[in-house]
Protein backbone atom coordinates (compact mmCIF):
# COMPACT_ATOMS: atom_id res chain seq x y z
CA UNK A 1 0.00 0.00 0.00
CA UNK A 2 3.12 2.23 0.43
CA UNK A 3 3.12 2.53 -3.10
CA UNK A 4 0.00 3.91 -3.63
CA UNK A 5 -0.08 6.10 -1.07
CA UNK A 6 2.77 8.56 -3.11
CA UNK A 7 0.65 7.99 -5.76
CA UNK A 8 -1.65 10.93 -4.32
CA UNK A 9 1.51 12.64 -2.72
CA UNK A 10 3.16 13.00 -5.86
CA UNK A 11 -0.19 13.71 -8.03
CA UNK A 12 -2.26 16.37 -5.56
CA UNK A 13 -0.80 19.11 -3.99
CA UNK A 14 -1.33 19.59 -0.64
CA UNK A 15 -4.53 21.65 -0.90
CA UNK A 16 -6.42 19.35 -2.51
CA UNK A 17 -5.57 16.55 -0.07
CA UNK A 18 -8.05 17.72 2.06
CA UNK A 19 -10.55 16.74 -0.24
CA UNK A 20 -13.10 13.00 0.39
CA UNK A 21 -11.12 10.65 -1.00
CA UNK A 22 -9.95 6.82 -0.31
CA UNK A 23 -7.21 5.67 -2.71
CA UNK A 24 -6.93 2.07 -1.27
CA UNK A 25 -10.61 1.51 -2.20
CA UNK A 26 -9.81 2.79 -5.49
CA UNK A 27 -6.74 0.32 -5.82
CA UNK A 28 -8.76 -2.36 -3.87
CA UNK A 29 -11.86 -2.20 -5.89
CA UNK A 30 -9.32 -1.90 -9.34
CA UNK A 31 -7.95 -5.09 -8.23
CA UNK A 32 -10.93 -6.96 -7.51
CA UNK A 33 -12.29 -5.90 -11.15
CA UNK A 34 -9.00 -7.38 -12.68
CA UNK A 35 -9.08 -10.68 -10.53
CA UNK A 36 -12.71 -11.03 -11.11
CA UNK A 37 -14.38 -9.57 -14.86
CA UNK A 38 -17.67 -10.57 -13.30
CA UNK A 39 -17.87 -7.73 -10.75
CA UNK A 40 -17.35 -5.23 -13.78
CA UNK A 41 -21.26 -5.76 -14.42
CA UNK A 42 -22.44 -4.92 -10.96
CA UNK A 43 -20.65 -1.33 -10.70
CA UNK A 44 -20.42 -0.18 -14.48
CA UNK A 45 -23.81 1.26 -14.79
CA UNK A 46 -23.24 3.81 -11.67
CA UNK A 47 -19.79 3.96 -11.76
CA UNK A 48 -17.32 6.23 -14.00
CA UNK A 49 -14.18 6.08 -14.61
CA UNK A 50 -14.07 10.04 -13.30
CA UNK A 51 -15.62 9.26 -10.22
CA UNK A 52 -11.94 8.10 -8.88
CA UNK A 53 -9.94 10.23 -7.20
CA UNK A 54 -6.34 9.45 -8.68
CA UNK A 55 -6.63 10.36 -12.17
CA UNK A 56 -4.43 7.18 -13.16
CA UNK A 57 -6.71 4.77 -11.12
CA UNK A 58 -9.40 6.30 -13.54
CA UNK A 59 -7.25 5.56 -16.26
CA UNK A 60 -7.26 1.90 -15.14
CA UNK A 61 -10.88 1.43 -14.56
CA UNK A 62 -11.52 2.84 -18.68
CA UNK A 63 -8.74 0.05 -19.72
CA UNK A 64 -10.80 -2.86 -18.07
CA UNK A 65 -14.47 -1.17 -18.91
CA UNK A 66 -12.66 -1.19 -22.57
CA UNK A 67 -11.89 -4.44 -22.76
CA UNK A 68 -14.79 -6.06 -20.78
CA UNK A 69 -17.31 -4.24 -23.56
CA UNK A 70 -15.05 -6.41 -26.19
CA UNK A 71 -15.37 -9.67 -24.29
CA UNK A 72 -11.70 -9.70 -23.83
CA UNK A 73 -10.54 -10.72 -20.50
CA UNK A 74 -9.61 -7.38 -18.48
CA UNK A 75 -6.37 -8.22 -16.11
CA UNK A 76 -2.47 -6.78 -15.57
CA UNK A 77 -1.11 -9.30 -18.27
CA UNK A 78 -3.87 -7.15 -21.41
CA UNK A 79 -3.63 -4.08 -19.33
CA UNK A 80 -0.05 -3.89 -19.88
CA UNK A 81 0.03 -2.60 -23.95
CA UNK A 82 -2.48 0.35 -23.14
CA UNK A 83 0.01 1.70 -19.70
CA UNK A 84 3.61 1.03 -20.89
CA UNK A 85 4.06 5.13 -22.21
CA UNK A 86 2.02 6.12 -19.19
CA UNK A 87 4.18 8.65 -17.52
CA UNK A 88 2.10 8.44 -14.39
CA UNK A 89 2.30 4.49 -14.30
CA UNK A 90 6.12 4.98 -14.66
CA UNK A 91 6.69 7.03 -11.17
CA UNK A 92 4.84 3.96 -9.05
CA UNK A 93 7.08 1.70 -11.35
CA UNK A 94 5.54 1.08 -14.51
CA UNK A 95 3.05 -1.84 -15.44
CA UNK A 96 4.02 -4.24 -12.70
CA UNK A 97 1.46 -1.85 -10.37
CA UNK A 98 -1.12 -3.37 -12.19
CA UNK A 99 -0.27 -6.86 -10.22
CA UNK A 100 0.04 -5.25 -7.10
CA UNK A 101 -3.25 -4.24 -7.37
CA UNK A 102 -4.70 -7.79 -7.87
CA UNK A 103 -2.40 -8.45 -4.52
CA UNK A 104 -5.47 -9.15 -2.25
CA UNK A 105 -7.95 -11.51 -2.98
CA UNK A 106 -9.85 -10.64 -0.16
CA UNK A 107 -10.96 -6.91 -1.72
CA UNK A 108 -13.65 -9.37 -3.94
CA UNK A 109 -15.68 -9.99 -1.17
CA UNK A 110 -16.13 -5.79 -0.68
CA UNK A 111 -15.99 -4.62 -4.22
CA UNK A 112 -20.01 -3.34 -4.21
CA UNK A 113 -19.05 -1.43 -1.38
CA UNK A 114 -15.68 -0.11 -2.34
CA UNK A 115 -17.40 1.10 -5.63
CA UNK A 116 -20.48 3.05 -3.32
CA UNK A 117 -17.79 4.37 -1.08
CA UNK A 118 -15.76 5.73 -4.69
CA UNK A 119 -18.77 7.36 -5.81
CA UNK A 120 -20.04 9.16 -2.37
CA UNK A 121 -16.58 10.40 -2.24
CA UNK A 122 -16.93 11.82 -5.80
CA UNK A 123 -20.53 13.37 -5.20
CA UNK A 124 -19.06 14.82 -2.58
CA UNK A 125 -16.07 16.68 -4.37
CA UNK A 126 -18.56 17.62 -7.05
CA UNK A 127 -20.61 19.28 -4.33
CA UNK A 128 -16.95 21.09 -2.65
CA UNK A 129 -16.56 22.01 -6.61
CA UNK A 130 -19.88 23.61 -7.00
CA UNK A 131 -19.64 25.70 -3.89
CA UNK A 132 -15.73 26.81 -4.54
CA UNK A 133 -17.51 27.97 -7.65
CA UNK A 134 -19.75 29.70 -5.94
CA UNK A 135 -17.78 31.69 -3.16
CA UNK A 136 -15.49 32.36 -6.00
CA UNK A 137 -18.31 34.33 -8.56
CA UNK A 138 -19.70 35.81 -5.50
CA UNK A 139 -16.12 37.44 -4.38
CA UNK A 140 -15.57 38.76 -8.40
CA UNK A 141 -17.42 42.33 -8.20
CA UNK A 142 -16.22 43.23 -11.26
CA UNK A 143 -18.84 44.95 -13.51
CA UNK A 144 -20.43 41.88 -15.09
CA UNK A 145 -21.08 40.73 -12.04
CA UNK A 146 -24.89 39.48 -12.38
CA UNK A 147 -25.83 37.63 -8.69
CA UNK A 148 -29.10 36.27 -10.31
CA UNK A 149 -27.74 34.51 -13.21
CA UNK A 150 -25.18 33.49 -10.39
CA UNK A 151 -27.79 31.71 -8.30
CA UNK A 152 -29.67 30.15 -11.45
CA UNK A 153 -26.36 28.70 -12.53
CA UNK A 154 -25.20 27.08 -8.82
CA UNK A 155 -28.69 25.96 -8.54
CA UNK A 156 -28.53 24.02 -12.19
CA UNK A 157 -25.22 22.76 -10.56
CA UNK A 158 -26.85 21.64 -7.83
CA UNK A 159 -29.14 19.70 -9.65
CA UNK A 160 -27.24 18.06 -11.71
CA UNK A 161 -25.06 16.58 -8.90
CA UNK A 162 -28.11 15.82 -7.13
CA UNK A 163 -29.36 14.02 -10.53
CA UNK A 164 -26.24 12.26 -11.33
CA UNK A 165 -26.87 11.07 -7.19
CA UNK A 166 -30.23 9.81 -7.70
CA UNK A 167 -29.69 8.77 -11.70
CA UNK A 168 -29.61 4.62 -10.34
CA UNK A 169 -32.23 2.03 -9.75
CA UNK A 170 -33.83 4.07 -12.84
CA UNK A 171 -34.95 0.33 -14.64
CA UNK A 172 -37.78 -1.07 -14.00
CA UNK A 173 -39.51 -4.86 -14.32
CA UNK A 174 -42.24 -5.18 -16.66
CA UNK A 175 -44.00 -6.09 -13.52
CA UNK A 176 -43.40 -2.47 -12.54
CA UNK A 177 -43.77 -1.04 -15.50
CA UNK A 178 -47.50 -2.40 -16.00
CA UNK A 179 -48.34 -1.79 -12.35
CA UNK A 180 -48.02 1.86 -13.43
CA UNK A 181 -50.15 1.41 -16.90
CA UNK A 182 -52.71 0.17 -14.97
CA UNK A 183 -52.73 2.81 -12.04
CA UNK A 184 -53.14 5.21 -15.21
CA UNK A 185 -56.18 3.07 -17.11
CA UNK A 186 -57.78 3.23 -12.92
CA UNK A 187 -57.03 7.06 -13.19
CA UNK A 188 -59.14 7.25 -16.83
CA UNK A 189 -61.67 4.85 -15.39
CA UNK A 190 -62.57 7.01 -12.28
CA UNK A 191 -62.31 9.89 -14.26
CA UNK A 192 -65.26 8.78 -16.17
CA UNK A 193 -63.79 7.79 -19.10
CA UNK A 194 -60.95 9.07 -21.85
CA UNK A 195 -58.99 11.52 -19.14
CA UNK A 196 -55.92 9.55 -18.07
CA UNK A 197 -53.32 13.13 -17.31
CA UNK A 198 -54.06 16.85 -16.27
CA UNK A 199 -57.00 17.52 -17.80
CA UNK A 200 -57.14 20.25 -20.70
CA UNK A 201 -61.00 22.11 -19.85
CA UNK A 202 -62.29 20.90 -22.83
CA UNK A 203 -63.91 17.56 -23.13
CA UNK A 204 -63.18 16.91 -27.05
CA UNK A 205 -59.85 17.11 -26.42
CA UNK A 206 -59.18 15.07 -23.29
CA UNK A 207 -61.36 12.31 -25.48
CA UNK A 208 -58.53 12.61 -28.20
CA UNK A 209 -55.78 12.72 -26.03
CA UNK A 210 -56.47 11.60 -23.30
CA UNK A 211 -55.17 14.89 -21.38
CA UNK A 212 -51.84 16.42 -20.69
CA UNK A 213 -49.63 13.38 -19.54
CA UNK A 214 -47.02 13.66 -16.97
CA UNK A 215 -43.22 13.56 -18.57
CA UNK A 216 -44.38 14.46 -21.68
CA UNK A 217 -43.56 17.30 -24.21
CA UNK A 218 -46.43 18.59 -25.47
CA UNK A 219 -46.21 21.06 -28.52
CA UNK A 220 -48.93 23.69 -29.32
CA UNK A 221 -48.37 25.62 -32.71
CA UNK A 222 -50.11 27.28 -34.63
CA UNK A 223 -49.96 31.54 -37.05
CA UNK A 224 -50.01 34.42 -35.43
CA UNK A 225 -53.60 35.10 -34.64
CA UNK A 226 -54.74 32.06 -34.34
CA UNK A 227 -55.48 31.90 -29.91
CA UNK A 228 -52.53 29.53 -29.57
CA UNK A 229 -51.81 31.59 -26.53
CA UNK A 230 -55.52 31.69 -25.32
CA UNK A 231 -55.71 28.00 -25.77
CA UNK A 232 -52.61 27.34 -23.55
CA UNK A 233 -54.02 30.01 -21.14
CA UNK A 234 -57.57 28.39 -20.71
CA UNK A 235 -55.77 25.05 -20.20
CA UNK A 236 -53.77 26.38 -17.16
CA UNK A 237 -56.82 27.84 -15.62
CA UNK A 238 -58.95 24.81 -16.13
CA UNK A 239 -55.96 22.61 -14.92
CA UNK A 240 -55.56 24.67 -11.55
CA UNK A 241 -59.57 25.03 -11.09
CA UNK A 242 -59.87 21.11 -11.19
CA UNK A 243 -56.84 21.15 -8.48
CA UNK A 244 -58.62 23.22 -5.96
CA UNK A 245 -62.02 21.73 -6.84
CA UNK A 246 -60.04 18.40 -6.13
CA UNK A 247 -58.21 19.70 -3.02
CA UNK A 248 -61.90 20.45 -1.26
CA UNK A 249 -63.44 17.06 -2.36
CA UNK A 250 -60.41 15.43 -0.84
CA UNK A 251 -59.43 13.77 -4.04
CA UNK A 252 -55.82 12.33 -3.84
CA UNK A 253 -53.39 14.08 -6.02
CA UNK A 254 -51.93 11.33 -7.55
CA UNK A 255 -55.74 10.02 -8.61
CA UNK A 256 -56.64 13.98 -9.27
CA UNK A 257 -56.57 15.45 -12.84
CA UNK A 258 -55.95 18.67 -11.55
CA UNK A 259 -52.68 20.15 -10.93
CA UNK A 260 -50.96 23.91 -9.81
CA UNK A 261 -48.90 25.45 -12.65
CA UNK A 262 -46.31 27.40 -13.91
CA UNK A 263 -46.62 29.55 -16.80
CA UNK A 264 -43.52 30.81 -17.80
CA UNK A 265 -44.78 33.65 -20.48
CA UNK A 266 -41.85 35.03 -22.74
CA UNK A 267 -43.93 37.18 -24.83
CA UNK A 268 -47.02 38.88 -22.59
CA UNK A 269 -46.97 40.48 -19.24
CA UNK A 270 -48.28 38.51 -15.58
CA UNK A 271 -50.98 41.43 -16.27
CA UNK A 272 -52.09 41.05 -19.26
CA UNK A 273 -52.45 37.03 -18.83
CA UNK A 274 -54.67 37.81 -15.99
CA UNK A 275 -56.78 40.68 -17.94
CA UNK A 276 -57.43 37.23 -20.38
CA UNK A 277 -58.41 34.84 -17.84
CA UNK A 278 -59.99 37.52 -15.98
CA UNK A 279 -62.01 38.72 -18.92
CA UNK A 280 -62.90 34.44 -19.76
CA UNK A 281 -64.66 33.79 -16.27
CA UNK A 282 -65.88 37.11 -15.70
CA UNK A 283 -67.42 37.27 -19.47
CA UNK A 284 -66.19 40.91 -20.09
CA UNK A 285 -64.48 41.57 -23.49
CA UNK A 286 -60.67 41.85 -22.42
CA UNK A 287 -60.67 44.68 -25.13
CA UNK A 288 -62.94 46.83 -22.90
CA UNK A 289 -61.23 45.14 -19.76
CA UNK A 290 -58.29 47.18 -20.91
CA UNK A 291 -59.80 50.30 -22.10
CA UNK A 292 -62.19 50.62 -18.92
CA UNK A 293 -65.23 50.41 -20.62
CA UNK A 294 -67.41 48.80 -18.57
CA UNK A 295 -70.05 49.40 -16.34
CA UNK A 296 -70.52 49.52 -12.41
CA UNK A 297 -71.91 46.01 -12.29
CA UNK A 298 -69.33 44.77 -15.07
CA UNK A 299 -66.70 46.01 -12.36
CA UNK A 300 -68.89 44.30 -9.44
CA UNK A 301 -68.74 40.91 -11.69
CA UNK A 302 -64.93 42.07 -12.37
CA UNK A 303 -64.01 42.10 -8.49
CA UNK A 304 -65.61 38.96 -7.69
CA UNK A 305 -64.29 36.97 -10.26
CA UNK A 306 -60.80 38.20 -8.93
CA UNK A 307 -62.03 37.30 -5.52
CA UNK A 308 -62.86 33.87 -6.61
CA UNK A 309 -59.87 33.49 -8.72
CA UNK A 310 -56.97 34.70 -5.88
CA UNK A 311 -55.96 31.34 -4.47
CA UNK A 312 -55.73 29.86 -8.05
CA UNK A 313 -52.66 28.27 -7.75
CA UNK A 314 -51.77 29.39 -11.28
CA UNK A 315 -47.67 30.70 -10.80
CA UNK A 316 -46.75 33.24 -13.90
CA UNK A 317 -43.27 34.59 -14.74
CA UNK A 318 -43.17 36.84 -17.11
CA UNK A 319 -39.44 37.27 -17.20
CA UNK A 320 -38.11 38.42 -20.59
CA UNK A 321 -35.01 36.47 -22.54
CA UNK A 322 -35.08 33.63 -20.40
CA UNK A 323 -32.29 31.11 -21.11
CA UNK A 324 -33.37 27.00 -21.01
CA UNK A 325 -31.02 26.50 -18.42
CA UNK A 326 -32.43 29.53 -16.29
CA UNK A 327 -36.28 28.52 -17.13
CA UNK A 328 -35.47 24.95 -15.72
CA UNK A 329 -34.21 26.26 -12.71
CA UNK A 330 -36.84 28.33 -12.08
CA UNK A 331 -39.55 25.14 -13.21
CA UNK A 332 -37.62 22.97 -10.46
CA UNK A 333 -37.61 25.95 -7.75
CA UNK A 334 -41.63 26.20 -8.63
CA UNK A 335 -41.93 22.10 -8.37
CA UNK A 336 -40.32 21.85 -4.60
CA UNK A 337 -41.53 25.26 -3.27
CA UNK A 338 -45.44 25.18 -4.69
CA UNK A 339 -45.85 21.44 -5.88
CA UNK A 340 -46.57 22.28 -10.03
CA UNK A 341 -47.76 19.48 -11.46
CA UNK A 342 -47.87 21.38 -14.93
CA UNK A 343 -45.41 24.03 -17.24
CA UNK A 344 -46.68 25.99 -19.72
CA UNK A 345 -43.84 28.04 -21.77
CA UNK A 346 -45.20 30.64 -24.09
CA UNK A 347 -43.69 30.09 -26.91
CA UNK A 348 -40.73 28.20 -27.25
CA UNK A 349 -38.78 30.10 -29.98
CA UNK A 350 -38.20 33.52 -27.19
CA UNK A 351 -36.22 30.83 -25.36
CA UNK A 352 -32.40 31.38 -25.21
CA UNK A 353 -29.89 28.46 -25.94
CA UNK A 354 -27.13 28.13 -23.23
CA UNK A 355 -23.97 27.06 -25.35
CA UNK A 356 -22.09 28.56 -28.36
CA UNK A 357 -24.41 27.61 -30.64
CA UNK A 358 -27.04 30.25 -29.58
CA UNK A 359 -24.63 32.60 -31.45
CA UNK A 360 -24.26 31.08 -34.62
CA UNK A 361 -26.49 28.34 -35.32
CA UNK A 362 -30.29 28.70 -34.62
CA UNK A 363 -31.28 25.10 -35.89
CA UNK A 364 -28.60 23.78 -32.85
CA UNK A 365 -29.85 26.66 -30.53
CA UNK A 366 -33.62 25.30 -30.60
CA UNK A 367 -33.24 21.45 -30.57
CA UNK A 368 -30.90 22.21 -27.10
CA UNK A 369 -34.16 24.20 -26.22
CA UNK A 370 -36.53 21.19 -27.44
CA UNK A 371 -34.54 18.74 -25.61
CA UNK A 372 -34.17 20.45 -22.85
CA UNK A 373 -38.26 21.17 -22.50
CA UNK A 374 -38.49 17.35 -23.01
CA UNK A 375 -35.85 16.62 -20.38
CA UNK A 376 -37.73 19.17 -18.13
CA UNK A 377 -40.82 16.60 -18.47
CA UNK A 378 -38.76 13.89 -16.95
CA UNK A 379 -36.93 15.16 -14.65
CA UNK A 380 -40.18 16.76 -12.79
CA UNK A 381 -42.54 14.12 -14.34
CA UNK A 382 -45.03 16.73 -15.09
CA UNK A 383 -46.49 17.98 -18.53
CA UNK A 384 -44.75 20.57 -20.19
CA UNK A 385 -46.78 22.45 -22.89
CA UNK A 386 -44.59 24.88 -25.50
CA UNK A 387 -46.03 26.83 -27.72
CA UNK A 388 -44.37 27.07 -31.01
CA UNK A 389 -44.49 29.52 -34.05
CA UNK A 390 -45.09 27.93 -37.44
CA UNK A 391 -42.99 29.40 -40.27
CA UNK A 392 -44.89 31.56 -42.93
CA UNK A 393 -45.05 28.45 -45.58
CA UNK A 394 -48.87 28.48 -44.62
CA UNK A 395 -49.47 31.43 -45.74
CA UNK A 396 -48.31 30.54 -49.36
CA UNK A 397 -50.47 27.62 -49.78
CA UNK A 398 -54.16 27.27 -51.23
CA UNK A 399 -54.88 25.03 -48.24
CA UNK A 400 -54.13 27.30 -45.01
CA UNK A 401 -54.18 23.85 -42.42
CA UNK A 402 -51.12 23.81 -40.82
CA UNK A 403 -48.50 20.39 -40.86
CA UNK A 404 -45.08 18.99 -39.37
CA UNK A 405 -43.18 20.43 -42.08
CA UNK A 406 -44.57 24.12 -41.11
CA UNK A 407 -42.53 24.42 -37.61
CA UNK A 408 -40.14 27.09 -37.36
CA UNK A 409 -36.81 24.54 -37.05
CA UNK A 410 -39.15 21.86 -37.57
CA UNK A 411 -36.81 19.03 -37.51
CA UNK A 412 -35.97 18.77 -33.60
CA UNK A 413 -38.99 20.24 -32.21
CA UNK A 414 -41.00 16.94 -33.95
CA UNK A 415 -38.55 14.78 -32.92
CA UNK A 416 -38.68 16.01 -28.90
CA UNK A 417 -42.65 16.09 -28.92
CA UNK A 418 -44.71 13.36 -27.90
CA UNK A 419 -48.09 15.59 -28.87
CA UNK A 420 -47.95 18.15 -31.60
CA UNK A 421 -51.17 19.72 -31.86
CA UNK A 422 -51.64 23.11 -34.44
CA UNK A 423 -54.42 25.45 -33.58
CA UNK A 424 -56.71 26.39 -37.01
CA UNK A 425 -59.36 29.06 -37.25
CA UNK A 426 -61.08 29.07 -40.43
CA UNK A 427 -62.78 32.18 -39.76
CA UNK A 428 -59.45 34.41 -39.67
CA UNK A 429 -58.31 33.67 -42.97
CA UNK A 430 -62.01 34.30 -45.33
CA UNK A 431 -62.44 37.07 -42.63
CA UNK A 432 -59.08 38.60 -44.25
CA UNK A 433 -61.25 37.96 -47.78
CA UNK A 434 -63.58 40.40 -47.35
CA UNK A 435 -64.33 42.31 -50.05
CA UNK A 436 -65.60 46.21 -50.07
CA UNK A 437 -69.22 46.39 -48.91
CA UNK A 438 -71.17 46.93 -52.01
CA UNK A 439 -72.40 50.21 -52.72
CA UNK A 440 -76.29 51.56 -53.77
CA UNK A 441 -75.27 51.57 -57.50
CA UNK A 442 -73.16 48.28 -57.06
CA UNK A 443 -73.73 46.00 -60.02
CA UNK A 444 -74.63 42.70 -59.43
CA UNK A 445 -71.25 40.61 -59.27
CA UNK A 446 -70.13 42.85 -56.41
CA UNK A 447 -73.57 42.29 -54.04
CA UNK A 448 -73.29 38.76 -55.35
CA UNK A 449 -69.70 38.62 -54.39
CA UNK A 450 -70.29 40.22 -50.89
CA UNK A 451 -73.38 37.66 -50.37
CA UNK A 452 -70.99 34.62 -50.69
CA UNK A 453 -68.31 36.09 -48.56
CA UNK A 454 -71.18 36.73 -45.96
CA UNK A 455 -72.17 33.19 -45.97
CA UNK A 456 -69.02 31.44 -46.04
CA UNK A 457 -68.51 33.54 -42.93
CA UNK A 458 -71.25 32.75 -41.14
CA UNK A 459 -70.83 29.33 -41.34
CA UNK A 460 -67.39 28.81 -40.12
CA UNK A 461 -67.42 32.34 -37.35
CA UNK A 462 -66.37 31.01 -34.00
CA UNK A 463 -65.69 27.22 -35.09
CA UNK A 464 -61.97 26.24 -34.46
CA UNK A 465 -60.22 23.39 -35.05
CA UNK A 466 -57.16 21.46 -33.06
CA UNK A 467 -55.15 19.54 -35.22
CA UNK A 468 -53.56 16.62 -33.64
CA UNK A 469 -50.63 16.27 -36.30
CA UNK A 470 -48.68 13.46 -33.99
CA UNK A 471 -49.42 11.63 -30.81
CA UNK A 472 -47.31 9.04 -29.51
CA UNK A 473 -49.81 7.46 -27.56
CA UNK A 474 -52.65 7.34 -30.29
CA UNK A 475 -54.06 8.66 -33.34
CA UNK A 476 -53.97 11.75 -34.81
CA UNK A 477 -57.18 13.66 -35.62
CA UNK A 478 -59.19 16.36 -35.74
CA UNK A 479 -60.94 17.87 -32.63
CA UNK A 480 -63.82 20.72 -33.12
CA UNK A 481 -64.01 23.39 -30.66
CA UNK A 482 -65.81 26.86 -30.51
CA UNK A 483 -63.63 29.81 -29.84
CA UNK A 484 -65.42 33.49 -28.07
CA UNK A 485 -62.57 36.41 -29.94
CA UNK A 486 -64.40 38.70 -27.41
CA UNK A 487 -63.17 37.40 -24.39
CA UNK A 488 -60.39 34.43 -25.85
CA UNK A 489 -61.70 31.27 -24.77
CA UNK A 490 -62.32 28.16 -26.13
CA UNK A 491 -64.66 25.92 -25.48
CA UNK A 492 -66.44 22.59 -27.07
CA UNK A 493 -68.54 22.74 -29.29
CA UNK A 494 -72.73 22.84 -28.49
CA UNK A 495 -74.34 19.61 -29.86
CA UNK A 496 -77.46 20.41 -31.46
CA UNK A 497 -79.14 17.21 -30.62
CA UNK A 498 -77.80 17.53 -26.99
CA UNK A 499 -80.42 18.37 -23.81
CA UNK A 500 -78.36 19.54 -21.31
CA UNK A 501 -79.41 17.46 -17.74
CA UNK A 502 -81.01 19.82 -15.22
CA UNK A 503 -79.86 20.67 -12.25
CA UNK A 504 -81.54 21.76 -8.82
Amino acid sequence: MAEIIRITESAEPPASAALPQNIEAEAALLGALMIDNRLVEDVQLRLKPHHFFEPLHGRIYEGILRMTDKNMVANPVTLRPIFDADEAMKEVGGPSYLAQLTGSGAAIIGARDFAAQIYDLALLRALIGVGRDLVESALDTSEEVAPLAQIERAESELYRVAEEGGSESKVKSFGEASQLAIKQAEKALNSGGHLSGVTTGLDGINAKIGGLHKSDLTILAGRPGMGKTALATNMAFACAQRFIREQEEGVDPAKGAGAAVAFFSLEMSADQLATRILAEQSGISSENLRMGKISQQEFRSLARAAGELSTLPLYIDDTPGLTIASLRARARRLKRQKGIGMVVVDYLQLLQGTGKSSNDNRVQEISEISRGLKQLAKELDVPVLALSQLSRAVEQREDKKPMLSDLRESGSIEQDADIVLFVYREDYYVAAKEPKFPKEDSDAKVRQDYEDWRREMDSVYGMAELIVAKQRHGATGKVKMRFDSRVTKFSDPVDEGYIPEMRG
